[in-house]
């Protein structure tokens, strides 16, 4: 079984159907069938087998899409990489996951030993391709779960996993959430979120059911204003923080999203606000989804009722979900078992036998569910921030503070924010005889060197301690 092959089955009527809309320009089914054989060819030539982890550093584009389904389409494994990423997160991310190749856009990474792919099947970008020095092997496992794609589940440092998904588990979860999101050849996708985070259930989903795709992530927000116009999008897949700005633009018009039939708001918590907002605005509700790269996307709030705005709605048909270790106000862990769960982590290595407990997946997240079966998420047992759309590990930028001339210790952590969902921030404890001043500006240009935009702390407190557990753990709140 290939999510490719799939998808090229069940497109076979809509050959001449467009597929991808970016800014001005635009590709069929058939091209896009077409451009994938013709890369995978190229990939092919150059050593790229099953099996193999292909890295792709790429941005949000036509080419990007062609370039996973190309890598894909040959059985390797694609493993995405945020363009947002430094130099030393993508070395190791490459020596994590054990990269075989890495494609990239011309000038994104070093050239050294690179070839070019040549123009043969690709869009618009450049592209090179370059074979690692890997010499390690994956888990024997590995080579039994038919591999399609890994992704972190967690920092790129310290405790990463690296979340593996078979081709069997994309088919799977794209068509339990598709029991929710209803997508259809007559739909017309807005997309605004970051392909290296939202790419399987999404992405995959939207070319299964041959529908249109307008790419508007890369000249925000004027090409999400064009898309909503031009192009009249019946289905919006945002975050929080692209649906404030949405309904906070003088250029919409109440009437402009009158084509939309669901707007889906995910990544994170959806605030009372900007639902509020969005409803004045618009005269609909946002639809707030609970999506978890280990299981799929099970939760999909489809009410129009406002009292449930808080909810990310009813359990998904495919699946099931048990909250445990309630308290005296129905707050439990949220635990789920169903269709499309992850086939393992890649590093270090583990099963789905040894992950989940009898078919169930432990979240890690609180909710509480309602006499209707709405469930409501109260808080993260995880330290995971999320950062509008994007997930920030406080052990991740802990460890690159921590290497600064100066600083002692430092405890990083997310603070609420009502357009982007978190801010990172940290408290820090410094050596007594240094400038504060000094070291703070000096402190950000270091983080800005060693971890991508977003990871940067927005603000360094200097304080005497950063409290402790009885077993010397920072205590999180």
């Amino acid at each position: 079984m290939n999510i490719f092959q799939t998808i090229k089955q069940e497109t076979r009527n809509f050959r001449n159907k467009t597929a991808i809309i970016d800014e001005e320009s635009s590709i069929s089914y058939e091209q896009l069938i077409s451009s994938v054989e013709d890369i995978a060819f190229s990939l092919k030539k150059y050593g790229v087998l099953p099996f193999n982890r292909v890295g792709l550093l790429c941005d949000d584009s036509i080419d990007y899409i062609l370039s996973s389904l190309a890598v894909l389409s040959l059985s390797a494994v694609i493993v995405p990489i945020a363009m947002e990423n430094t130099g030393a997160e993508i070395n190791d991310i490459l020596e994590r996951i054990m990269i075989d190749f890495l494609i990239f856009e011309k000038g994104t990474y070093n050239n050294e030993g690179a070839s070019g792919l040549g123009q043969n099947g690709f869009y618009a970008k450049e592209f090179n391709i370059k074979k690692t020095n890997n010499k390690q092997k994956p888990d024997n496992e590995y080579y039994k779960v038919n591999p399609a794609f890994i992704r972190f589940s967690s920092g790129t440092t310290g405790t990463s996993k690296g979340v593996v998904l078979s081709h069997e588990t994309i088919i799977e979860r794209t068509s339990a959430a598709d029991r929710g999101l209803d997508i259809s050849p007559d739909d017309m996708i807005l997309w605004v979120l970051s392909m290296s985070f939202h790419f399987v259930v999404t992405i995959l989903l939207f070319l299964r059911r041959a529908s249109t795709i307008v790419l508007c992530s890369r000249v925000f927000p004027g090409s999400v204003i064009e898309g909503i116009k031009k192009h009249k999008a019946t289905f919006i897949y945002a975050s929080p923080f692209h649906y404030n700005l949405l309904s906070h633009m003088d250029l919409l018009s109440t009437e402009s999203l009158n084509h939309v039939r669901l707007a889906v708001s995910t990544a994170v918590k959806l605030p009372e606000k900007i639902a509020h907002d969005f409803y004045l605005k618009f005269g609909f509700e946002l639809s707030e989804a609970y999506g978890i790269i280990e299981v799929g996307l099970p939760f999909i709030n489809l009410s129009a009722d406002k009292k449930k705005r808080s909810s990310v709605g009813r359990v998904l048909p495919d699946y099931e979900i048990k909250l445990i270790n309630k308290d005296e106000d129905g707050i439990g862990q949220i635990h789920i078992k169903g269709k499309g769960m992850l086939d393992a982590y890649f590093s270090p290595w583990k099963n789905r036998k040894g992950i989940m407990d009898k078919g169930w997946f432990n979240t890690g997240d609180l909710a509480k569910i309602d006499e209707e079966g709405f469930l409501t998420i109260v808080g993260r047992s995880k330290d995971v921030i999320n950062f509008a759309g994007m997930k920030v590990f406080p052990h991740e930028v802990e460890a690159v503070l921590n290497q600064f001339p100066g600083v002692k210790e430092s405890y990083v952590y997310g603070e609420d924010h009502p357009q982007y969902g978190q801010l990172p921030v940290s408290k820090i404890v410094i050596n007594e005889n240094l400038s504060q001043n000094i070291i703070i500006v000096e402190l950000r240009k270091f983080c800005y060197r060693n971890l991508a935009q977003y990871k940067v702390p927005k603000s360094f407190e200097i304080v005497s301690e950063i409290f402790k557990t009885m077993s010397g753990k920072i205590r999180r709140h």
